[in-house]
Order: C-alpha cells, then sequence, then structure tokens
C-alpha cells in the first residue's frame, strides 16, 4: 500500500458522513409526571356490541315489576316490630322465614297483605307498630258507648297516622294526664293486667285536707271490695294545700285511684296523671301529643 492510499484511507475515515450531532450537548428531556396509568376508554361501538351482564347475587330474586301493595319482606318483618331489616335479612338467609308455609331465602322478595308469614314459628302481622303519648285534656273520655255528650280521645290523635290505635287503659272525662295510644297488642296487654311492674304517678285534688292517720293508712295498703291495693308511695304535694295529694302506684285503672280516697270519704275533685312508666308530661302541653322514641319504645318492652 502507497502513501497516498493510506492518506486516501483517513482523509476518507475523517471525512463526515451527512449531518451528525455528535460532539454537540443535548437539552435535557423534560420530566414526565409519575402518575398512575389511564386506561384508554373503549370505543363506544365495542361497549354497544358486548355489553357486561349484572353479576347476580346469591340468594336475590329475580327483579320483576312490583305491585301496588306489594313490600319487601324484610321491610314486612320490621314492620311487625320483631327486628330490624337488617336483622331480619340474617333471619331470611338462614331459612327462619316462611311465606304461605314456603321457607323463603331470596333477598328483596315481595309479599302481599294477603300472605301469611311465619317468622321463627310465629305469624307476623305487617302493619308497623305506633306509639303515640298525649296529655289528655278534661271533657274526652276513653268510653265508646256513652253516647254523643262526651267527646272520644280518639279525635285528639285523629290524622296522626293512618294506623288505627286504641288507648292504654280507660279514663273517664274528668280525669286528665298521659295517655298512651298503639296498635301494639302486646304492649296494650302488658299495661292493663292487674299484677304489673310499671309505676304511675297520680295528683290527685280533694274536697278537702287528707288527714295524716288516713295518709298512713292508704300507705300501709288496703283492701277494696275484695282486691288488695298496694301503694307505693304517698305524700302531700309541697307549696299546695293538703287536700293536694301525690300518689304512686302500679295499677293503669284511674278507678282505683278514686276508690282508694272514697273509701276514706273523700270526694275526688281532679285526678291528672302526671307519669305513666317512665313517661312524664315535659315539654307536652294539655291537649297535644307527640310519637315515642325509639328508647322510649325500648324502655316500655323492658319494664
Amino acid at each position: 500500500m502507497n502513501k497516498n492510499e493510506g492518506g486516501n484511507r483517513r482523509s476518507a475515515s475523517n471525512r463526515p458522513r451527512g449531518k451528525s450531532s455528535f460532539g454537540k450537548s443535548k437539552p435535557p428531556l423534560p420530566k414526565r409526571a409519575q402518575g398512575p396509568k389511564k386506561d384508554k376508554p373503549a370505543p363506544a361501538k365495542a361497549a354497544s356490541a358486548n355489553p357486561e351482564k349484572p353479576v347476580k347475587k346469591a340468594n336475590q330474586a329475580p327483579k320483576r315489576q312490583k305491585a301496588a301493595d306489594e313490600i319487601r319482606l324484610n321491610k314486612y318483618i320490621s314492620n311487625s316490630g320483631i327486628c330490624s331489616r337488617r336483622d331480619a335479612d340474617i333471619y331470611i338467609q338462614s331459612g327462619n322465614v316462611k311465606v304461605n308455609g314456603i321457607p323463603v331465602t331470596e333477598m328483596g322478595y315481595l309479599v302481599k297483605p294477603t300472605d301469611v308469614v311465619n317468622f321463627d314459628g310465629a305469624i307476623l302481622t305487617p302493619e308497623k307498630k305506633e306509639y303515640i303519648l298525649l296529655n289528655k285534656p278534661k271533657n274526652f273520655t276513653t268510653a265508646l258507648d256513652e253516647g254523643f255528650e262526651h267527646r272520644n280521645v280518639s279525635e285528639l290523635v285523629k290524622g296522626a297516622t293512618k294506623s288505627i290505635l286504641s288507648p292504654v287503659g280507660r279514663m273517664d272525662k274528668n280525669t286528665t294526664g298521659l295517655l298512651l295510644f298503639t296498635n301494639d297488642t302486646d304492649m296494650i296487654r302488658k299495661f292493663t293486667i292487674p299484677n304489673q311492674k310499671s309505676s304511675k304517678i297520680y295528683q290527685v285534688s280533694l274536697d278537702k285536707n287528707l288527714k295524716f292517720e288516713d295518709l298512713e293508712k292508704i300507705q300501709k295498703g288496703l283492701t277494696i271490695e275484695g282486691h288488695r291495693v298496694s301503694v307505693e308511695e304517698i305524700s302531700y304535694i309541697d307549696d299546695q294545700p293538703k287536700s293536694e295529694i301525690g300518689l304512686k302506684l302500679r295499677t293503669a285503672n284511674v278507678k282505683v285511684v278514686r276508690h282508694i280516697f272514697e273509701h276514706f270519704s273523700y270526694d275526688v275533685l281532679r285526678i291528672d296523671r302526671v307519669a305513666f312508666a317512665g313517661l312524664t308530661k315535659k315539654n307536652l302541653p294539655r291537649g297535644n301529643w307527640r310519637f315515642l322514641t325509639e328508647q322510649e319504645i325500648i324502655n316500655l318492652k323492658n319494664v
């Protein structure tokens, strides 16, 4: 190889080939955000071509048009006062609920008012339990057989609910104070039986001062018409004449209160029930009513 060839070869290797950026500093690339990658939305055609089918849950009743008189089974059970809807779902799944004699474990099952629902061996009624407390005024009676000369207490709670409510116990037209209304037959039975555990407090107005010796006799208890009457507490009312008496006993029969004082030859002018099984007249003016709170209902059931 001659010098010319070597020179030509070196010159050829050192000759630049086209445009090159070798040896030049490049500007730094901007940093990209390292956030999560976003999925690209599927094309509209593909979504419409292959729609996703909803996943059916276990024990779920097939959806159908709900009739006007139908109600979900768990709500039916809840309205009966047995338990909450959530607890009702547990009982349904466990197979403890029958509709028309057939066990039902499907969630969302619909029933009609004519269906017979058996909950753990007991037949339920779909009507929701309602509880109303009234501060009864004078000239209203709980009796339905006194004609039209006296107005009935049902007028005072008319329109409060669509349910048919009954008063717990009886009150004559001259007796005032707390009166409970409900469609819970178990509650009515509980507070009207003779041997009950709930206390009631009455303020009694007499035609004359109550003698202290008569007060002591009443406190010890007495027998009226062959029935033993036990009094929890009796006392004069502070800052009132001796004819104003406070009486605490368990009976809900107002006639018993009247008979106690008539037994000692006192005429009873007024009887006002100021407390009933822990319920009071606080923030409840005469003639007004209110629904019981959930806690008050629980307390009554636990008495």
